[in-house]
């Protein structure tokens, strides 16, 4: 019994007692086949009630918590208490998307696509608690929610929920809705908690049922016939389709009804009601025999669940819980009994021996003992306080032992009517577990503290001899301490989470039960700790209790929080077949290894591999913190400039390297037979004839395993990294095609393409090793599983079934099939075939069960299916690599040897030993060690290709010569670099105890030694001819640079040598830093140390000499820079300016002022490690910790200073140094052990930059020009342009919240009656005499915009419905506009200002458009231009507002960008609304982003400094910035310019244009030419014509006769066509949008105009006028004729037509703020923003007369109706009186005194007597006219007959302002012209209709929506037919058709 191996038996899940009722609705269903599905525990239990069978779903780990059932009544969801608990969810009608709603304090709503288990929405719910929530199967893509005194109707539209709050209204109280049901025609029905149901239509509370139930309504359901309803008054109601009452059952009056019982579940089908109560019963009810309710489930209720006692001689069993019932249960037919309720918890109970009495112990410290037969009370017995946990009856039946948690065993004897004779003492805890001997004088106990002790019997003296003990044998054994049951701890547990246990000792197995919900068994008894088990689930919580029945055929197990009993049936020898994890039983894999097996069965440890599986890839900064810190330069003092970049740059030539030491399968020939592999962040592709070598760099840290595609095309990859990625990228362009990330965690270490090559699995390094499935070109996961606690070495998909895979590891083989979104496993059986071992590598055979994998003790494993076969040796030491081929296989092992096999793995047919007289001759480098370990191998092209351990990759021929195609460094640090002072070769020397000599311009190894020590730097002589090197161990050696013997070594120091340097010239001395914080001076000639330097505080990391040999500069670790004179050592010191005069023979040093801009900011945590200074002293290479080479200019002073730098290294790069002419860079990375070789260039030399990492940093500062228009629009604040600021600041009380006065009317005398309010227009009477019919305004209709958007946007303006209409935005609108009408068309989704619009150009998608808008969060919906329906609304990942849209070439896909602060780019699937990919664009500013117009993936972004080149890779976006070059252009093109435009031409051609007017045009990302002066100003826009490739441009133009800000170009932008665009005789014009079809280009500019031009002759029609930029605050209409009049900020006053929707005329006064017509229409009023006023001639516009007596702006000016004064209200808070009828002098009649605030309006008096003056202290008052005096008796006032009404003060329209208007005020109101209509605006964007006068509070109204934010101004047309409306910053005006 000494093996730890898990038994043989096994359990199965029979039977489940239990319901979970309580916390808990709706969650009781029947299936499509009449079954019943309800769930307990973390169980699904789908339940038969025709066979009384059961059958379980056991996929959840904790409690259950909700249910529903998929419309096909066959699936189920089911939620539990997860990370973010659900609660509730229903599934929707065609059942591929489920909501829910969580836990949380938000109450989040999530709509899932639960097939691919992604969520497609989600929203806030409420506030509070939500408790249902519901899909509306009569209207697709509806929910609703209700919950805590609310109701939400939702509209699910692309992946955006919107929320209509239901209105209550009259109908009913505002009260907690529970539950709701749907019927047809929009109605819901919602249960509420005082029993009333509710009836709504829409979002409108119809009607109430009161008192459906007494008390809350849990649950309605839903039926053909009808619905059902149930509540916590134990009523069952049956309702017809109408909701009227068809009848009800009393649940509680019925045989096993009980007071209280609270309904909480219903479901009615045909003729049966399934019923679910609080206390976890079941009830059916047969509706035509509805009084016999049928009781199918009963379970323990609520509360902990631990007494469990089995009857000892018959197959029943007792259970007890908190709901203090004692039930007793029949095992054989699952059901209960008896059962009875006690007045107290229960915690444990027994039965005597022979099963009468069943003892019972409570929480208060009493028990009782029942009859077993009628469960009648025998006795009842408290003796103690605390709660008695155990109790157990002794064998023979006279003695019960009562263990309680005061510490003690009580014994009482049964045969003196339970008096107590004695007592265990001694325990220090409480107790847990008692065992009786079998001959009833012994007793065990088991404590909390963890103690077992031994009592005799009865007495209780407690037992210490270890025979006397050992002899004892126990009747039962239920304690979970003692060496019998060691086994079931893990090896370093504390003892407090296995609760119960119980021993079956014939079967030689134990069974526990723990705090994990494990049911588990083991072997009995089982000696050692750790020991195999096998694990079964069901349990949520903690299990409590466990015991098999009397005749050990079954296991029953309680839980303590779930109170659901568990009925297992025990199979003793296994019975059930194999290990399948099967779902019925429960059992799951049981990951038993765990646990250590016993170590005996484990061969001999490879130390390689131990030190392989040792390996950690745990990084303490990852490359993305360079960017976090990057930003914290930002922050430079002021007035300090960061120095310039580098022009000149580098490529990476070659690499030598090839990452063998912990890598495998990492080595294959693509189809044009190069080799790829790689080593550090670097994908290799190599030439073996041309010995050139090509990069994949996109990667950011080591590269760990690589694999092919199986067309040899394509290539996957995975790093190490926080958040690791995979890339696939082509090896012929080098292109990334898709990258794979948020998974894996730490790195990836192993993938495979599937044999279609559709799919990639990876496996990360995490602790459970995760395996996931990849769709890898779209970038989704299709799968994913925990794959094993320890390492997975190589995991491979089946070539016969892509569903299949086999991963092999530590100790491990596993073969899994991927079903949906996860996996089910087996593992490897070995059978007694071979033992267990670490697997390192699989191959597959030539069908789809037989595979062959390779161990670490050389032998090969043959196995079909999951059985193993046989083993055959084939190397000595593991076997690393095998590969297929055709016919046979190849291995390769540690042991150096390659084997070549037959197609059985029968014989070995040719072996291959890899060793130095192998090697052939003009092989490329040489074998460093013999017989190296073999990482990889393949066959191809008749070579056999190997990669070893060592870094070697070496090609084999079938005959037997081997050629070392490159090779590299092995494993360990590579610090030490030296170049040859004359030569191109270079020295390496590394901590692998290797010195090399490299080739640097053939790329080849010449020369090598090994060395004692691992070796830390090196240095060659001033001839050439020596090597000194120094290390790790204190020693140095000086070598003969050609033979490679040792000349001489000195051992002086005991930390390593970091550096060495021989001084110049003949090299007559060298020093020698280590880090023992000296420098040494030797006498090369004299063999003898001259000198120490000292006084260094730290390590010494760097020296220099100067040119004579005199002088030493020193680096060291504390960041000193010291220097000496040579030989003493004595310290000196230097100043600035010496340091940089001193002519240096070498400079390394990284510290100092010339070279204080290479450290990047905070750099504490980062180090640069060296550097390398040009012969010209121009350049300064460094490598630092984040595995950058930046190149610098020298010298670098100053912070920051830029830079270039370059990717490949993956973590620290430990060293660089030029090459003697300066044409290359050496690069060595410390843990990536690879030698770069890059080659220099000057920026003359076109090369394709490619080494330019993205991310240089060379962009200047400063960008070249500026340009007005372009600032504003960078510096757009949108945020305080969302709604909901009020656009004044007003002081006072709101008038809603104003006390009202009641005025006393005067009694009048019967004769005069009371003046009406205010004046009725009589209408002007036409030419005929004839008075028109004025009808009464009840309804407004928006008819016309004018407005359109240009002076932040662009790109705005499009042709739809193949030319006949126009769309493009202004305000809050989509506005689509018919061409030969002119009438207008209306999109209103939007809830704020649209900023951004475009058009899908795909046929299959034809007027459909994509607009933007700001808001938090902002959306963009996507609407037909016919039908103006909503499509899709797509919200998230942008804050603030969205700035560009752009549909993809196919038309599916979307794109969208940002104004949040990292400016976020975002690509759609828009009809689904599913984010494909989403990247931070840029720091600055993205004006715009465009799909190139033939592509799904690709597109191009441009903004503040930025270009950039995107591609659509999987899941991920790729950018790469442009890359400028000079161009063949005069123009200054190494800036990168502002770029504002995008147009394409073909291949790959990108056009953008820039701020300076130019346009660039790019091949690829790399800059090709400029196109210069485009335009004279910025080049706002461009359109790609898709027809025939012409190119639109739009810009700023100074005007002139040949040129024009609209030009039209052939498709390279050679030759153009310009239409100069006059308006109204400006010189300067700005064009924001352009667009084209059919001969015509339209065009928006920035006045916000939209005109047509023809393409033949340049004929220019304006299509829409609106004002300018700025708000339009002045507004009247004629007093006579359909026209109205604006005065906008623009500085415009115009004259508009009703009619014919046409500006009539215009005229510039300045920033106008109010405007007026006289009353006969002759004259016009204009307050001026400056205080002036101005009076025209309406004809002609003239000028009449002009004032200016105030500063602030005037607010409102009238004409009297007698039309002598003229009224002028200003901000000064005055209203001065004009005399016109003194002329154009315009004296000042008076003024009104005293007014409290600025003026708002001003209303005269039908008489012209007064004046009601409204101010913004929300305070009215009414003053007489000319004087001013202000009047305050109100009884005068109310007599006074108003000529208008523009007022939104005074009890009369009181009414007009809302609830919510906190913060958002009524702005402007006007009354119709029939005084029944009163229309206001406010800052909520809405026009509102009320009745006038409105005197009640928060009055009905009608709301239009359209503007965007405030609405500045209101009124009727002359006849009531039109109500114009005003907008603020939309700068729109709007008109509504009064209906």
């Amino acid at each position: 019994m000494l093996d730890k191996t898990a038994p043989k038996s096994q359990l199965r899940l029979e039977w489940v007692y239990g319901y979970r009722g309580h916390q808990c609705r709706n969650n009781l269903y029947y299936t499509a086949s009449k079954e019943i599905v309800y769930f307990v525990a973390g169980v699904g239990i789908v339940y038969n009630p025709r066979e009384h069978k059961q059958r379980f779903f056991l996929g959840h780990d904790d409690d259950i918590l909700c249910l529903a059932l998929h419309p096909d009544r066959t699936l189920t969801a089911t939620g539990q208490n997860w990370e973010e608990p659900l609660h509730l969810f229903g599934f929707d009608k065609t059942g591929t998307k489920l909501v829910s709603v969580g836990l949380d304090e938000h109450a989040t709503i999530n709509v899932w696509d639960w097939r691919k288990a992604k969520v497609i929405a989600t929203v806030r719910g409420h506030s509070d608690r939500v408790f249902d929530v519901q899909f509306n199967w009569f209207k697709d893509n509806t929910i609703v929610s209700c919950g805590v005194k609310h109701i939400k109707f939702w509209t699910l539209c692309g992946n955006a929920l919107t929320p209509k709050k239901g209105i209550f209204g009259k109908a009913g109280e505002i009260q907690t809705l529970l539950t709701i049901a749907f019927g047809p025609d929009g109605v819901t029905y919602a249960g509420s908690l005082s029993g009333d149901l509710y009836v709504w239509r829409e979002n409108i509370l119809e009607r109430v049922i009161p008192g459906a139930h007494n008390g809350p309504i849990y649950t309605l359901d839903m039926a053909d016939e009808g619905y059902a309803s149930g509540g916590k008054d134990g009523f069952v109601k049956l309702w017809d389709p109408d909701f009227k009452p068809i009848t009800s059952i009393n649940l509680t009056n019925i045989s096993d009804g009980y007071k209280g019982l609270c309904i909480r579940s219903i479901c009615w089908r045909g003729d049966k009601v399934l019923v679910g109560t609080q206390d976890s019963e079941i009830f059916e009810i047969a509706v035509r025999d509805r009084d016999k309710p049928q009781c199918l489930v009963q379970g323990h209720a609520e509360g902990e669940l631990w007494a469990l006692a089995v009857h000892p001689k018959k197959p029943l069993f007792a259970t007890g819980s908190d709901d203090q019932t004692l039930r007793l249960w029949n095992m054989n037919n699952f059901e209960i009994l008896s059962k009875t309720t006690l007045d107290q918890k229960i915690r444990s109970c027994s039965l005597d021996p022979d099963g009468t009495h069943l003892a019972v112990g409570l929480v208060d410290g009493s028990f009782m003992v029942l009859k077993a037969r009628d469960l009648s009370e025998v006795v009842h017995i408290k003796d103690r306080k605390e709660v008695i946990h155990e109790m157990k009856f002794s064998p023979c039946g006279k003695f019960l032992a009562v263990g309680s948690n005061d510490n003690f065993v009580d014994i009482y004897s049964l045969d003196q009517r339970f008096k107590r004779v004695g007592q265990c003492g001694g325990n220090s805890s409480f107790i847990t577990h008692v065992d009786w001997s079998d001959d009833s004088k012994y007793l065990q106990t088991n404590s909390g503290a963890g103690e077992r002790l031994f009592f005799r019997m009865p007495g209780g003296k407690q037992v210490a001899g270890r025979e006397e003990i050992t002899s004892i044998h126990w009747s039962t054994f239920t304690g979970v301490l003692g060496s019998e049951v060691n086994g079931i701890w893990e090896k370093y547990t504390d003892t407090n989470d296995v609760n119960s246990a119980d021993a079956h000792f014939g079967g030689e197995v134990l069974v526990t039960g723990d705090d994990f919900g494990m049911v588990k068994l083991f072997k009995f008894p089982s000696l050692k700790k750790g020991a195999k088990f096998r694990k079964y689930v069901g349990h949520s919580a903690h299990v409590t209790n466990v015991r098999f029945s009397h005749d050990k055929q079954r296991v029953i197990s309680t839980g303590g929080a779930d109170h659901a009993v568990f009925q297992w049936r025990f199979y003793p020898e296994g019975g059930l077949g194999d290990d399948l994890p099967d779902a019925q039983s429960g059992f799951v894999d049981s990951n038993s290894e765990e646990s250590d097996s016993d170590l005996s069965d484990v061969g001999e440890v490879d130390s390689d591999l131990e030190r392989e599986k040792q390996v950690k890839y745990d990084r303490a900064v990852y490359r993305e913190d360079a960017a976090a810190l990057k930003k914290l330069s930002k922050k430079m003092a002021p007035g300090q400039k960061r120095k310039q970049g580098p022009n000149d740059g580098l490529k990476l030539e070659f690499v030598h390297g090839y990452r063998g030491y912990d890598c495998r399968n990492n080595l294959f020939y693509t189809q044009s037979s190069e080799i790829v592999y790689h080593v550090a962040a670097v994908g290799i592709v190599y030439n073996k004839e041309k010995n050139t070598q090509r990069f994949y760099l996109e990667h950011t840290d080591d590269i760990l395993c690589l694999c092919i595609h199986p067309l040899k095309d394509f290539l996957a990859t995975g790093q190490v990294g926080r958040d690791p990625t995979i890339h696939v990228w082509d090896c012929d362009t080098l292109k990334t095609i898709s990258i794979l990330k948020g998974q894996h965690q730490r790195g990836v270490c192993a993938v495979d393409f599937s044999s279609d090559g559709k799919k990639l699995v990876s496996v990360g390094l995490d602790d459970n090793h995760c395996i996931v499935v990849w769709d890898w070109r779209k970038g989704e996961k299709l799968a994913t599983t925990r794959g094993h606690k320890d390492k997975i070495f190589v995991v491979k998909w089946n070539p016969f079934d892509t569903n299949m895979l086999i991963t092999v590891g530590c100790k491990h083989i596993k073969f899994w099939t991927q079903t949906g979104g996860g996996f089910t496993s087996t593992r490897g059986t070995f059978g007694n075939v071979a033992k267990l071992c670490d697997m390192l590598c699989v191959a597959f055979g030539k069908s789809v069960d037989v595979c062959y994998t390779g161990g670490s003790d050389g032998n090969v494993f043959v196995w079909q299916g999951t059985n193993l076969q046989k083993v055959v040796k084939a190397h000595e030491g593991p076997l690393f690599a095998m590969h297929s081929l055709d016919k046979g296989f190849v291995t390769g092992g540690k042991d150096g040897v390659v084997g070549l096999w037959d197609e059985v793995f029968e014989r070995c047919l040719k072996t291959y030993a890899i060793k130095r007289n192998a090697i052939a001759q003009g092989s490329r480098g040489m074998l460093i060690h013999e017989s190296p370990a073999v990482r990889a191998i393949v066959l191809g092209h008749g070579k056999i290709l190997l990669g070893t351990k060592n870094g070697e990759i070496l090609e084999v021929d079938k005959a037997g010569p081997m050629t070392i195609l490159t090779q590299g460094h092995m494993q360990g640090e590579l610090w030490g670099l030296s170049v040859h002072p004359t030569g191109s070769m270079f020295a390496t020397v590394s901590d692998d105890k290797t010195l090399r000599l490299w080739d640097g311009s053939d790329h080849k190894l010449i020369n090598f030694k090994l060395m004692k020590q691992a070796g830390r730097c090196v240095t060659f002589s001033p001839d050439g001819k020596h090597l000194a090197v120094g290390l790790k161990d204190g020693s140095f050696v000086v070598i003969n640079a050609e033979t490679m013997d040792d000349i001489v070594s000195f051992h002086h120091r005991k930390e390593e040598i970091s550096d060495i340097r021989f001084s110049p010239n003949i090299g007559k001395y060298l020093a020698v830093a280590s880090h023992d914080n000296f420098v040494d001076i030797y006498n090369v000639i004299g063999q003898k140390r001259v000198g120490t330097c000292k006084a260094a505080s730290s390590y010494i990391t760097h020296v220099d000499w100067d040119k004579q040999g005199k002088v030493l500069m020193v680096n060291t670790g504390a960041k000193e820079q010291l220097f000496y004179e040579a030989p003493r050592g004595k310290r000196i010191t230097l100043r600035h300016e010496e340091i940089e005069k001193f002519d240096w023979d070498s400079w390394t040093s990284v510290l100092g002022h010339t070279c204080e801009g290479v450290w990047p900011p905070k750099c504490d945590v980062t180090d640069v490690n060296s550097s390398s200074l040009s012969e010209d002293r121009s350049l300064l290479a460094t490598g630092d910790d984040f595995g950058f080479v930046k190149v610098f200019l020298y010298p670098a002073k100053g912070k920051f200073s830029k830079f270039k730098k370059y990717v490949g290294h993956s973590a620290h790069v430990t060293n660089v140094r030029w090459t003697k002419d300066n044409t290359k860079l050496i690069s060595i990375g410390g843990a990536d052990t690879a030698v770069m070789v890059w080659n220099h260039y000057m920026p003359d030399q076109k090369v394709h930059a490619r080494g330019d990492s993205d991310d240089s940093d060379t962009d200047s500062e400063e960008e070249g020009g500026y340009d007005s228009d372009v600032e504003r629009e960078k510096n757009m604040d949108y945020s305080s342009k969302i709604y909901v600021n009020p656009i004044r600041e007003k002081e006072g009380v709101k008038p809603n919240l104003q006390d009202m006065e009641n005025i006393n009317k005067p009694s009048v005398s019967r004769s005069a009656p009371v003046p009406p309010k205010v004046k009725r227009a009589e209408v002007p009477t036409t030419a005929g005499g004839k008075k028109k019919k004025v009808t009464k305004v009840t309804d407004l209709q928006l008819e016309y915009i004018h407005g359109y958007r240009g002076f932040d946007s662009r790109s705005n303006l499009h042709y739809v419905n193949d030319g006949s209409d126009i769309v493009f935005h202004a305000a809050g609108a989509g506005i689509v506009q018919n061409l030969s009408t002119g009438s207008q068309s209306f999109y209103t989704g939007h809830t704020d200002d649209i900023i951004c619009l475009s058009v899908n150009q795909h046929q299959k998608f034809k007027n459909i458009v994509a607009s933007g808008q700001i808001g938090n969060p902002p959306s963009v919906h996507v609407w037909d231009a016919a039908s103006k329906q909503t499509l899709s609304i797509v919200r998230g990942e942008h804050s603030k507002g969205i700035c560009s849209v752009d549909f993809s070439g196919t038309g599916k896909y979307l794109l969208t960008v940002g104004l949040e602060d990292e400016h976020r780019i975002a690509v759609w699937r828009w009809q689904e609304g599913a984010l494909v990919a989403s990247v931070s664009g840029h720091s600055n500013h993205i004006f715009h982003a465009e799909f190139r117009p033939d592509s799904d993936t690709q597109f191009v972004s441009v903004g503040v400094k930025h270009v950039k080149f995107w591609t659509v890779a999987g899941s991920q976006l790729v950018g790469k910035k442009g890359i400028l070059t000079k161009a063949g252009s005069g123009g200054d093109t190494t800036r990168m310019q502002t770029m504002l435009s995008i147009a394409f031409g073909s291949n790959q051609l990108t056009y953008t244009g820039a701020m300076s007017g130019d346009v660039y045009v790019w091949k690829e990302h790399t800059l090709l030419r400029l196109v210069q002066k485009a335009h004279t100003g910025p080049v706002f826009c461009m359109f790609t014509t898709i027809r025939d490739g012409l190119i639109v441009t739009g810009g700023k133009e100074l005007l002139s006769k040949e040129s024009g800000p609209v030009k039209l170009w052939d498709q390279e932008m050679k030759r153009c066509k310009a239409f100069p665009i006059f308006e109204d005789g400006s010189k300067t014009s700005v064009v924001k949008a352009v667009s084209r079809s059919k001969g015509k280009i339209l065009v928006g500019t920035k006045d916000n105009n939209v005109i047509e031009i023809g393409e033949k002759n340049g004929t220019i029609q304006v299509l829409v006028g609106g004002h300018g930029e700025g708000e339009v605050w002045g507004l009247d209409r004629h007093p006579t004729l359909p026209r109205f009049i604006t005065a906008s900020y623009d500085g415009t006053v115009r004259i508009w037509d009703l009619g014919n929707k046409a500006l009539l005329a215009k005229l510039n006064v300045g920033v106008a703020r109010s405007v007026a017509f006289s009353g006969d229409g002759e004259l016009i009023a204009v307050g001026m923003k400056n205080g002036e006023f101005i009076i025209l001639a309406a004809n002609g516009l003239k000028l009449w007369g002009k004032k200016r007596d105030r500063k602030g702006a005037i607010s409102d000016v009238r004409f009297s109706p007698d039309g002598k004064y003229l009224a002028v209200g200003s901000e000064d808070n005055c209203v001065d009186f004009y005399d016109l009828s003194q002329g154009p002098s315009l004296v000042r009649a008076g003024y009104c005194k005293g007014i409290p605030s600025f003026v708002i309006q001003t209303d005269f008096a039908a008489d012209s007597q007064y004046i009601r003056v409204s101010t913004g202290a929300y305070i009215h008052q009414v003053f007489s006219v000319p004087s001013g005096v202000l009047v305050e008796d109100s009884a005068k006032i109310e007599k006074i007959t108003w000529a208008t009404w523009t007022s939104v003060l005074g009890h009369e329209v009181v009414g007009v302002w809302p609830k919510d208007a906190a913060n958002a005020d009524v702005n402007c109101s006007h009354l119709s012209h029939l005084g029944n209509a009163l229309a206001t605006g406010d800052d909520y964007g809405t026009v509102k209709l009320f009745e006038f006068p409105c005197t009640q509070k928060y009055a009905p109204y009608k709301s239009y929506v359209g503007h965007s934010a405030h609405v500045t101004n209101v009124r009727f047309s002359y006849d009531d037919k039109y109500l114009i409306s005003t907008g603020g910053d939309d700068c729109c005006v709007f008109v509504w058709k009064c209906i």
